[in-house]
């Protein structure tokens, strides 16, 4: 659902320090100032998810892409002191490769991206095999999707996904929240509104180029 704009939204993308102006594709080690790895969450929503893990690992570069406007610039408002490993991004998943070059990417985060649950548009899932070559693409060897949505067929469709692009799978969970993982596990907005439901929340992590 797309939120409606507000008034303040144009300023906030224009002046907050967080918000990349210019494409740095090919230039992120420059843009951080330092070679240190990046993980890159697509679909940030308000960000959550990503200003914590930048707050708790600022060995790591952090930049999160989200479509919306308003969307990213309620992120960019919620940060409460400069984190100069976080960067916050308004684009979308399918111009992945215009954002990145080979091997400038360590690690996506896919965390609840829309189901897309009708059959006909199961190309638009963030885990269709296109995506998951774009992916590829950016994260160059041995790189890392850590997925988690609450929808069952989402899941499912994306470990055949997975499978088919023949990626390694690891760390499956069909229940986060009740397993050993759960004492690592940052949350996003939804993800913490939905866990009061007590549904069920599914994992996995993949990566290709290991052999």
């Amino acid at each position: 659902m797309r939120m409606r704009n507000k008034p303040w939204t144009k300023q906030e993308l224009e002046t907050n320090v967080h918000i990349v102006k210019e494409v740095q594709k090919g230039k992120w080690s420059a843009y951080f100032g330092n070679t240190n790895p990046i993980y890159i969450e697509i679909g940030c929503g308000k960000g959550n998810f990503i200003i914590e893990n930048a707050t708790r690992y600022p060995d790591i570069n952090f930049v999160g892409i989200e479509r919306q406007k308003t969307v990213i610039a309620i992120a960019a408002k919620k940060i409460q002191q400069p984190l100069p490993n976080l960067a916050l991004l308004c684009d979308s998943a399918a111009q992945l490769t215009d954002l990145f070059v080979a091997g400038e990417v360590k690690r996506i985060y896919l965390n609840f991206s829309d189901p897309w649950p009708k059959k006909r548009c199961a190309k638009r899932r963030l885990t269709y095999r296109t995506f998951l070559q774009s992916y590829r693409q950016v994260l160059g060897e041995k790189g890392e999707i850590f997925f988690k949505t609450d929808n069952k067929n989402l899941f499912e469709f994306s470990l055949n996904e997975f499978c088919a692009e023949k990626w390694d799978l690891s760390n499956i969970c069909f229940d986060l929240h009740h397993s050993d993982y759960m004492p690592y596990n940052i949350m996003t907005e939804y993800e913490q509104k939905f866990s009061e439901k007590g549904m069920p929340i599914y994992r996995l992590e993949a990566r290709y180029g290991n052999e």
